[in-house]
């Protein structure tokens, strides 16, 4: 007994050590090689080149570092024919040495032959290793940082992992105007990895969450952002709600190579951010489809057309991409009206005259916009039909002026008649655990769908997930069925899950949404 609780205190202090990897530093020569393995860059700014192939064509490492093929882990994993063998240092110096594929046996690595095998294409046996493997050109010392960060690349996980746990975060406001949406944001992703975890975790960790308030504005967000893309920091984002980092989130994320899965421009925002993966349609794609709508079936594309922006840079530069796409769908008559953050939209001859209004602002302005736009009206005449993407409508739509019934349009991701029974029955359960009810419903599918694209993605990565992988895993994620949405999906330039939208509008004298046109696929914005 005395024995078996001895065993028992060496494991549990190995899964302590095991779970605090990430945590360990480098030191400068392993971090510089950490550097040239994963980004075939040198700190000396030193040129490291590769020969490729037969033929030694000579190319940037930076184009073929080694991370590309044997993974952030160093471990290796079958891509395009090629199998890519385990570098981690354990694996390189077993003592009693290896035997390749071919049956070819080799003695164990040690430092000077791992450089050998980098610059020559050589094991220590004294075989040509695979054509496939690039051979570098790189200074002595690049070659002893590169291998001294192979002795520790299996202690330096990406932050975030540990032996039990694999911990995720997000910015989700709790205080202001915004706070209400992210406490309903962060009941779904609470329940959503409940759910998750109770079913046994995914290979055998439990999902966690760190919540972060991202302040009030772009300052104190990019502060937020740094605590969780920081050494001690998570391993990705999931559906964040920072709109003070439009523009910037993707550029941020980049620098730290931290992925996000979320739809950071359903509100309006935009990203063509790599690292960034959003399960629904931002908001110019929606408003594409309402476009498509207003111009075959309602005739408007040669009627006097505004787009309404909140006056800052990034809403002109979504006003002006949605105008550049009006017109080249055939649009006469389209003008931008900006209008102050601090006032609400003032209704002018100009904004009256209008027979289309594509609103661009926030949801609070909506309501205040649409009743001057009733006021204004002189006789008998019509108000302009209103288009906008149902994410940016405020909850109090029926404060709407009954004039405007069956003139306002809204762009829906997805519909009731979308969902499946086990996907009702998905979010109902996520519901129930926080009390949640129909309120942001757009919001709380985007979560909920965040969570079930990150738990598949790290399924099919195994039980040693590196950043890295999880990028490409998203990548290859095609057909994904929610239960809520239509089928969803990316690929290698694609990170937006769907891109499209149905369009309903909205009969404020009934109080109902009225299906117009099913869901239709634009092509996404640019």
């Amino acid at each position: 007994m005395k024995s078996l609780a001895i065993f028992s205190m060496t494991l549990s202090l190995l899964g302590c050590l095991t779970s605090a990897a990430h945590a360990i530093a480098l030191s400068p020569a392993e971090a510089a090689g950490k550097r040239l393995y994963r980004e075939g860059v040198s700190v000396s700014g030193a040129d490291v080149s590769a020969r490729i192939g037969v033929s030694g064509s000579v190319v940037p490492a930076s184009t073929v570092p080694c991370a590309g093929c044997h993974g952030a882990d160093g471990r290796g994993r079958p891509e395009g024919g090629v199998r890519p063998p385990d570098i981690t240092w354990r694996r390189l110096s077993t003592p009693y040495g290896q035997q390749v594929r071919s049956g070819r046996s080799h003695p164990p690595y040690s430092d000077g032959a791992v450089a050998h095998a980098v610059i020559e294409g050589v094991d220590p046996g004294g075989n040509a290793l695979d054509s496939a493997m690039p051979r570098f050109v790189m200074s002595s010392q690049d070659q002893i940082n590169l291998v001294a960060y192979l002795k520790r690349i299996e202690e330096d996980g990406d932050p975030g992992i540990q032996g039990s746990t694999l911990r995720l975060g997000t910015l989700l406001p709790s205080q202001g105007a915004l706070a209400p949406l992210g406490e309903t944001m962060a009941a779904v992703l609470k329940g959503a990895l409940a759910a998750i975890n109770e079913a046994g975790g995914i290979h055998g960790r439990q999902l966690t969450l760190q919540i972060v308030d991202p302040g009030p504005d772009a300052q104190t967000a990019e502060a937020a952002l740094q605590t969780l893309t920081g050494e001690d920091g998570v391993f990705a984002l999931i559906a964040p709600l920072a709109p003070a980092l439009d523009g910037r989130i993707g550029e941020l994320l980049e620098q730290a190579r931290v992925p996000l899965v979320g739809s950071v421009s359903l509100l309006g925002g935009e990203s063509d951010s790599p690292m960034i993966f959003e399960p629904l349609p931002g908001v110019s794609e929606q408003l594409r489809a309402l476009a498509g709508y207003a111009q075959d079936t309602l005739a408007l594309a040669a009627q006097k057309t505004l787009i309404v922006y909140q006056d800052n840079p990034p809403g002109l530069h979504q006003a002006e991409t949605l105008k550049q796409h009006l017109n080249g769908q055939g649009w006469s008559d389209v003008g931008l009206r900006a209008y102050s953050l601090d006032q609400p939209v003032t209704v002018d001859a100009s904004l009256a005259a209008a027979n289309a209004l594509f609103f661009l602002g926030r949801s609070a302005d909506f309501v205040p916009m649409a009743q001057a736009l009733h006021a204004s009206r002189q006789g008998p005449a019509l108000p302009p039909y209103l288009f906008a993407a149902s994410a940016q409508l405020p909850a109090d739509v029926w404060q709407v002026p009954a004039s405007f019934s069956r003139r306002l349009f809204l762009a829906y991701p997805f519909i009731p008649g979308d969902w499946t029974e086990q996907g009702k029955a998905a979010l109902a359960s996520v519901r129930a655990r926080s009390g949640l009810k129909g309120q942001y419903a757009v919001l709380q599918v985007d979560a909920y769908c965040s969570v079930l694209l990150v738990a598949e993605a790290l399924r099919q990565i195994g039980r040693h997930p590196a950043r890295e992988q999880l990028v490409k895993a998203l990548e290859g994620l095609h057909d994904v069925n929610t239960g809520l949405t239509p089928l969803l999906g990316f690929g290698p330039g694609r990170r937006l899950g769907m891109s499209g939208a149905h369009v309903v509008t909205v009969d404020v004298q009934q109080q109902r949404f009225d299906l117009v046109s099913p869901y239709a696929r634009v092509n996404a914005a640019n």
